[in-house]
């Protein structure tokens, strides 16, 4: 199956214990291969995650929620 970026804009992040704690996250959704997050310490952070097409948006809101962060927005 072929992988596509989706882009994720998160608030509430500030540190590098926060970047880990969304990469955990994400990482654990079925069918994403890869998360890198630009961190934006008290704005708006961006997170790509490289994942299959069956991937879905509400999964990765999920995992954010589950992180304890706020999901913004999904560019996928």
């Amino acid at each position: 199956m072929s992988t596509h970026d989706i882009t994720l804009k998160i608030d509430g992040m500030t540190c590098g214990h926060c970047v880990s704690s969304v990469t955990e996250e994400l990482s654990a959704v079925a069918g994403v291969d890869s998360v890198t997050i630009d961190l934006s310490a008290g704005g708006t952070s961006t997170a790509t995650v490289s994942a299959d097409a069956a991937t879905s948006n509400s999964a990765l809101e999920a995992a954010v929620a589950e992180a304890g962060y706020a999901l913004v927005s999904i560019d996928s």
